[in-house]
Formats: structure tokens, C-alpha cells, sequence
């Protein structure tokens, strides 16, 4: 049957991705409510969309197809029913709970064709835009939440597509997010996989109704056979648990998971900010989570349950066992000086987007990384990141390949 996905490395030639231009959310950031939606700075739009557009451009001059997120969304509506399921749903999980509320953002929601539809539930709904009659007067002195300047919080996070489901195989996992700011995010992929034509097949490992966090940056698609997963700040173990159980069991290619346990911490938030695959036997790594990292294999025993072994040795070895090269190299962000390590990485110099073995797209700005890439034989393609990076995630964060061939 026909999924629309495949994706079986991280490294394969990629035909087709997904992204999200960044839009009206991120000027929905207010300073005193960063923490609140998991932004440490405010883009400015205007240039985070030119840098975004640079970035889909250096895509498709590599023979990429580019699809958006809000695309795919407003194709999934394929019926006035399956649009009032998802305002329904949205409102819902947005906690809106008001009747007179509901009802003033349904009419302000009305007049929108899907895509403007699509747009305004990810920048977010001021207050001020919706009208909501005052008919008594503690409706003007409520404290705390009524001043509160949204009715419905932006999505500023959006532009990282990789976190909200992943593509695993011919298959894709939609997660339960670490924090409910993001939560709503995995409901626009529940509507593409679950309404949209060319989608609607694809098999699930993961559904977004389940309990424990898993983000789609601490999944890494090593080879046909093998799935890279971070224990990390925002991917549970007991979600690693479900998952290896489902994708060993049901897949027709993988047969063992590994378990990465780093650190958890913001600076070190998915397994892909501290490491990325760039070529057979090449991955980027963040030199201070060498002697933090612990790896578990997760395999079926002959009963098909999942048992479970720690690695122990040089991760360079782990990783050279089992995905059977005969040498790996690991290229160190910052070529491992603790002062550039620790710029570069809070820019994002280990999260690079392989577009092919020996080829990625990366962050102009850490040039002491991008050289040492170089210099391991990498051919790299730099794009802009002033604004882009300000939201602490790199290319690879930015992007969700639907489609990719296989390792040769």
C-alpha cells in the first residue's frame, strides 16, 4: 500500500521534505511570555523569512521537492465536516472553555478559506481582534488571565518540523509532546496522516494520544535496519519503550533500537542537537557528551518481546558494530575547544541536514564546525541564520523528509 513516506537513513539521497515558512506566530512573541512558549529570543519575521526561504532554495536547487505544513494541513480538509472536527478539536485542546469565547472565535474563525484557516490557528488570536460582548462588571476586573493578551498562545516553535511526528520507515510516529505549549502542534500532523490523500495510509508507530513525551528531534533513521532514539530532556523512556516494541514487531526493515541516555539539559534538548549522521561512517557530535552518553540496544527476543543490553565502550565502536563499518569518525562541533563548542552549539553546529552521503546543509554562521566538516571530506551548503538560529534549532530541526532513497 502507498504511505507517501519513505524514509529508511538519515543519510539517503532526499527527494522530499517538509517545512514550515515561519509566519504571523513569531510576531506573536512578547518578552515577559518567552519562557512560557520555550523561545529564548524574537526573531525578527521579515528576515527569518528570507532566511527560510534561502534555506527551501538551497533545497530544491539539490533536486529536493518542498511541501509546507500548512499546505498539507488544508489539503487534509477535504470536506466542511473533517475542517469543523479540526476547529472543534483545536479549540478544545487550546482550553477554551467559554461558551461566549468559543463562539467569538468560531466567528472570527468563519470567513477564512483553509489555508488563512490554517495560518491564523498557528500565529495564534489576540484578544483584542475577537469581539466578546462585557456584560457584567467583574468581566473588566478579572485578574490573572484576562490580562493575558492572546485568546488562543501562538505556535512559535512550528518552524521546527522535525519534533512534532517523524517519519520512520514507510510509517510515521505523531508524539505527545514534552510540554502542552507544543502539544497542539502534533494535532495538524493527526490531520494530515489521518485525512489526507496521499498520507492517510501511512501505518503508525506512535500516536500523540499516548502518555509520555517523544519528540521527533531524538529520532534518528541510522539505516534500514536501525533506529537512533535519545533518552533525553524531552523523550521519555517509558515513549522509547512503545516505540521499539511497535516498530521491531510491525516494520518490515527494523530489527534494533538504540537508546541513547544524554544529558538533560536545554543546551543538550534532543539527540540531534548534540549529534546528526552526515555521511556512511561520518556523524557531527558535541565533544562534552562523549563521557555522559550511555547507549542501550533494544532488540526482539525469540518470544518477539524486547529485551533490552548497555553498551559499554567508545561510541565510535558502538556505532561501527552495529551498523557494520568497518571505521566511524566522529567530527567534534567547535573542532572540541570548549569555547567554540559551546558558541557553536548553542547555534546549532551539530544539528545538520544530510541531503545525501557526504552532503549537508548547515548553518553559515558556525564556520569553526562547518570546516572541520571540510576537512572530513563533507560537502557543505551554507545558508543564512541570524534569525533563524535565535529559536535554538538547525537545519536538520527545521526540516521532516517524507521521502528519501535508500543507502546505497
Amino acid at each position: 500500500m502507498e504511505t507517501g513516506i519513505h524514509n529508511t537513513s538519515e543519510i539517503g539521497r532526499l527527494r522530499k521534505v517538509l517545512l514550515h515558512r515561519p509566519g504571523g506566530e513569531l510576531e506573536n512573541l512578547m518578552p515577559e511570555y518567552l519562557e512560557r512558549l520555550l523561545f529564548d529570543d524574537i526573531p525578527y519575521l521579515k528576515e527569518a523569512q528570507r532566511e527560510h526561504d534561502a534555506f527551501a532554495d538551497c533545497l530544491r536547487s539539490a533536486g529536493v521537492e518542498v511541501v509546507y505544513l500548512r499546505d498539507l494541513v488544508a489539503e487534509s480538509f477535504t470536506g466542511p465536516e473533517v475542517r469543523g472536527e479540526f476547529l472543534r478539536e483545536f479549540l478544545r485542546e487550546a482550553g477554551i472553555e467559554d461558551q461566549k469565547l468559543r463562539e467569538s472565535l468560531e466567528d472570527y474563525f468563519a470567513p477564512m478559506d483553509d489555508k488563512r484557516l490554517v495560518d491564523a490557528c498557528m500565529a495564534g488570536v489576540r484578544k483584542r481582534d475577537l469581539r466578546i460582548g462585557k456584560q457584567r462588571l467583574s468581566d473588566y476586573l478579572t485578574a490573572g488571565e484576562e490580562e493575558y493578551p492572546f485568546a488562543i498562545d501562538p505556535l512559535p516553535n512550528l518552524y521546527f518540523t522535525r519534533d512534532p511526528f517523524a517519519t520512520i520507515g514507510t510509517g510515521v510516529s505523531i508524539h505527545r509532546m514534552h510540554t502542552p505549549t507544543r502539544n497542539r502542534e502534533t494535532l495538524f500532523g493527526k490531520f494530515i496522516f489521518e485525512h489526507h490523500p496521499l498520507y492517510r495510509n501511512a501505518p503508525r508507530w506512535y500516536d500523540r494520544g499516548e502518555t509520555s513525551s517523544l519528540e521527533g528531534g531524538d529520532i534518528l533513521v541510522l539505516s534500514p535496519q536501525v533506529l537512533a532514539v535519545g533518552i533525553s530532556q524531552r523523550t521519555r523512556e517509558d515513549s522509547i519503550d512503545q516505540l521499539a516494541e511497535t516498530v521491531l514487531s510491525r516494520s518490515k526493515t527494523f530489527r534494533k533500537i538504540l537508546a541513547f541516555n544524554i544529558p538533560k539539559t536545554r543546551a543538550f534538548m534532543h539527540l540531534d542537537t548534540v549529534f546528526t549522521m552526515v555521511d556512511r561512517d561520518k556523524f557531527t557530535v558535541h565533544p562534552n557528551i562523549l563521557q555522559q552518553i550511555t547507549v542501550f540496544v533494544m532488540e526482539l527476543d525469540e518470544n518477539r518481546r524486547v529485551k533490552i543490553r548497555q553498551e559499554d565502550g567508545r561510541l565510535e565502536d558502538i556505532l561501527k558494530e552495529h551498523l557494520e563499518l568497518d571505521s566511524v569518525k566522529l567530527i567534534p562541533c567547535g573542532e572540541g575547544s570548549e569555547i567554540d563548542a559551546a558558541r557553536e552549539q548553542w547555534s546549532d553546529g551539530s544539528n545538520t541536514l544530510a541531503i545525501a552521503p557526504g552532503e549537508v546543509v548547515v548553518y553559515s554562521r558556525n564556520h569553526v564546525t562547518n570546516r572541520s566538516l571540510e576537512e572530513a571530506g563533507i560537502r557543505i551548503h551554507t545558508i543564512p541564520s541570524a534569525e533563524l538560529s535565535r529559536g535554538r534549532g538547525g537545519p536538520r530541526c527545521m526540516s521532516m523528509p517524507l521521502i528519501r532513497d535508500d543507502p546505497q
